[in-house]
């Protein structure tokens, strides 16, 4: 398979690669700290970051990768922020499209790398072949290092602007 850009991808396609593989946001900070938003310590903590799109290759099944397919690959990586702006770490992960009917399902394994450690996220995303904004989406926590050893929890990504993301972690 021959990768394909995203900035050779038309702007529904290329937004909906973004939202499938956004879960991209961690948990790195303490209360009180500069990493994010965070109340609390350990269970119940929750933390907010931006997350900014970097990079993002996919990888159709399909010749041209139109139309969409089930097993179409895309591997992003994203920059975050916490809210005063200050770059506190980054996001790699993939996605696979399950389902290209009804709006697209894909499945997605991101690791969120801060400060304090690294924490692991999993789960599917719906509509992202959908016309318009990406769509809001909650993953699961899966586990981490670090700080963030034996981490479970969820994540909850809203898109704020294109290529952008508020992601809020919420650890248990």
């Amino acid at each position: 398979m021959r990768p394909i850009r995203a900035a050779s991808l038309g702007t529904a396609t290329a937004l909906a690669a973004l939202i499938a593989c956004a879960p991209v946001t961690s948990a790195a900070a303490d209360a009180g700290s500069a990493h994010g938003k965070s109340h609390g310590k350990g269970q119940g903590r929750v933390i907010t970051l931006i997350g900014r799109l970097a990079e993002q290759t996919r990888y159709p099944v399909n010749p041209g990768g139109v139309p969409a397919a089930q097993g179409d690959r895309t591997v992003v990586r994203s920059d975050l922020y916490d809210l005063d702006d200050n770059l506190v770490g980054e996001t790699g992960g993939h996605c696979t499209t399950t389902r290209v009917a009804n709006g697209g399902a894909e499945e997605c394994v991101v690791t969120y790398t801060l400060p304090g450690g690294q924490i692991t996220v999993q789960g599917m995303l719906f509509g992202f072949l959908n016309p318009g904004p990406a769509p809001s989406f909650d993953n699961a926590i899966t586990g981490g290092t670090g700080e963030f050893d034996r981490a479970r929890g969820s994540v909850h990504a809203d898109t704020i602007g294109v290529g952008v993301r508020r992601f809020t972690i919420t650890l248990r």
